[in-house]
């Protein structure tokens, strides 16, 4: 468990470019080494959780793995159950494979209807045919901000084998996603704490497409901690996990992230941080999800910035 005194060298670095050291030392107070007993049923009843893992290259990629409500739950508040069978998981989605080699893994429990999320970094202690039993390093809830609200009207049976593509450049409906995307999920990693799960959100179109192996996203202000620019600057590979919420895909990208500061920012794309960090991608997964989803628009966030003219 962290405090104000162990935020590592890449975390620090980028709250003292923000101007934001007081404020991170202030708000590591919610840190802590279990999951809160309010928070243990909010958990229980998640049909969905975002994953962060690393592959045996170094490579770093964010997942989203659905279940039936009750399929993620903590009893003690120490560590964390993922009762998922064998036959239920997709192994074309590279987390089962990455978690079986190294156990770092980061887990967001985001519930977009309510925007309610919570986030756990723990280490693989167990993994089965029944499923996973990850251990808690830190637990803490973040804000509100930035979630589109989106309704799950029905879940589906898994069906697999998934369909699935591979590639290395962004054309065609790969392309299409991105520029559509206005829910992103992301992934980032540092050796001493561990994997990171989080999720970045916005009008659609917030993610630029620079050309065809590079994207250009806007940080915008959030808790001061820096946990995912932090590990950008200790240790640049990052993974994204893109939802096509109408198509029921799922885009996953491996690559590398550098943060960008005192940018130029005449159409206030990052509400006024003038902070992007650009994303080099090195190779993408298309798959469909295995169970069918759909799901409802609600509304989008009331603290996106205003999307550029």
């Amino acid at each position: 468990m962290k405090d104000h005194n162990s935020f590592h060298a890449g975390e620090r670095a980028v709250q003292q470019n923000a101007g934001e050291t007081a404020i991170a030392d202030r708000n590591i107070a919610v840190l802590t080494d279990t999951v809160i007993a309010g928070a243990r049923p909010f958990i229980a009843k998640q049909f969905m959780v975002a994953l962060g893992s690393v592959d045996p290259a170094g490579r770093v990629w964010a997942s989203l793995v659905f279940g039936k409500p009750g399929f993620l739950h903590t009893d003690s508040g120490s560590s964390i159950a993922i009762d998922l069978p064998d036959k239920e998981r997709d192994h074309s989605d590279p987390v089962w494979a990455n978690i079986a080699e190294q156990p770092d893994l980061g887990m967001l429990f985001i519930e977009l209807g309510s925007r309610r999320r919570y986030r756990v970094n723990g280490t693989v202690q167990r993994l089965d045919g029944r499923g996973a039993e990850v251990a808690i390093r830190e637990a803490y809830p973040n804000c509100p901000k930035y979630i589109q609200r989106r309704h799950l009207r029905q879940l589906g049976e898994p069906a697999l084998p998934v369909q699935t593509a591979h590639g290395t450049v962004l054309r065609g409906t790969v392309e299409g996603i991105v520029r559509q995307a206005d829910t992103v999920f992301v992934a980032s990693r540092h050796a001493g704490s561990g994997a990171d799960a989080s999720h970045r959100g916005g009008a659609p179109g917030f993610v630029k497409v620079v050309d065809d192996t590079t994207l250009r996203i806007p940080d915008y202000h959030g808790n001061s901690l820096f946990n995912t620019l932090g590990n950008f600057t200790a240790d640049p590979h990052a993974g994204l996990c893109i939802p096509d919420f109408a198509h029921g895909q799922l885009l996953q990208l491996t690559g590398t992230a550098s943060v960008q500061w005192d940018q130029d920012d005449p159409d206030n794309e990052t509400g006024g941080t003038r902070r992007y960090w650009e994303f080099k991608v090195e190779q993408w997964i298309l798959r469909d999800t295995p169970q069918q989803l759909e799901w409802e628009y609600l509304d989008a966030s009331p603290f996106n910035p205003a999307p550029s003219a």
